[in-house]
């Protein structure tokens, strides 16, 4: 197993299809996983010129402890401009659940411990 595929087995399902590491801090008492959307444009404007225009203001999102140590993940989504009107788009992320700062497998997994 190489190092992307072990990551992977630590961050939310599909995450490294769309998004790549930065770099990960080891404060006291938790981890903290930077990541940054990459420039693949969203499916639903195939066929429509776009350019990457940066990232939108990071969001932190509390995941699963790793060893016992709190886990953020610092997420930096991608914005791009529709270059014939000059509209700004996005992708449509449902990576933090309604109402939490934690991503949705970690939510749901608070849930089923919770009932």
């Amino acid at each position: 197993m190489n190092t992307q595929e072990l990551i992977s087995v630590l961050l939310p399902e599909g995450l490294l299809e769309y998004f790549e590491i930065i770099k990960v801090e080891k404060n006291e008492g938790m981890y903290v996983i930077h990541i940054e959307e990459k420039n693949i444009p969203p499916e639903q404007y195939k066929g429509i010129k776009l350019e990457s225009k940066g990232f939108y203001e990071s969001i932190s999102v509390q995941d699963f402890p790793l060893r016992g140590k709190a886990c953020f993940l610092d997420i930096r989504r991608r914005r791009w401009t529709i270059e014939s009107t000059g509209e700004i788009v996005s992708r449509d992320w449902e990576l933090v659940a309604k109402g939490t700062r934690m991503t949705l497998e970690f939510a749901t997994f608070l849930k089923a411990v919770n009932r």
